[in-house]
């Protein structure tokens, strides 16, 4: 398995993926239009040309970084992939001088396992909740806040 940076061609997968979660209530949907202008941030876990994984590293703010559309093909799941795109994530934050990193999620115990802590969402910036105002859920969001200090 390699990990490496998405590209125009992996748009349409990474489109299914994620909204395939969002119909099961696993994570929020995205829209095209989000997928392709957040391409640059997403990471593909790919073996033998088949994508098995992805997840975005988003910049928000000075040394504010999130991890955000982490999914794995179901099949999958379980192998540590979403391990794998999760620790290569968190290096690239680091090497972009990344202090703080969060993620919203209705897993909170699989990125615990990974050294986040699950904390108030009110301790986040507000600049964390811009994307929220296009939200379905707005203004009850129900995904639960963790961070990781690197």
């Amino acid at each position: 398995m390699i990990l490496r940076k998405a590209t125009f061609k992996d748009a349409e997968t990474i489109f299914k993926l994620v909204n395939d979660y969002a119909e099961k209530g696993l994570m929020l949907p995205r829209s095209r239009s989000i997928v392709y202008e957040t391409l640059r941030d997403v990471t593909i876990a790919e073996e033998d040309g088949v994508i098995l994984g992805v997840g975005g590293l988003h910049l928000l703010w000075d040394e504010l970084g999130e991890i955000r559309a982490l999914a794995v093909e179901p099949e999958h799941s379980g192998k540590g992939i979403g391990s794998q795109i999760v620790t290569k994530l968190t290096e690239e934050a680091q090497e972009l001088g990344v202090k703080t990193l969060f993620t919203l999620t209705y897993r909170p115990e699989f990125f615990a396992r990974m050294g986040f802590t699950e904390i108030p969402k009110e301790k986040l910036p507000h600049k964390v909740w811009k994307d929220c105002i296009n939200c379905s859920k707005f203004p009850n969001c129900d995904e639960i806040p963790l961070v990781k200090e690197l």
